[in-house]
């Protein structure tokens, strides 16, 4: 279990860097409505996370 937990810690630090780098690349073009793409693919990797938590509580997990 503690490595899994190491795992999916790992994995979860990969992604949040991915997209702060994302978010960062990300320049503002001066001119229209801003660009809000590099915090949104954020918010819905941390959706998919916490769905994907979810999933493995409810039918994966040996309690």
């Amino acid at each position: 279990m503690k490595k899994m937990c190491a795992a999916a810690g790992a994995v979860v630090g990969m992604v949040l860097l991915t997209g702060v780098s994302y978010v960062l690349a990300n320049e503002p073009k001066g001119e229209g409505a801003p660009d809000y793409s590099g915090i949104s693919s954020i918010y819905y990797t941390l959706i998919g996370l916490i769905l994907a938590y979810g999933a493995y509580d409810s039918f994966f997990k040996k309690s």
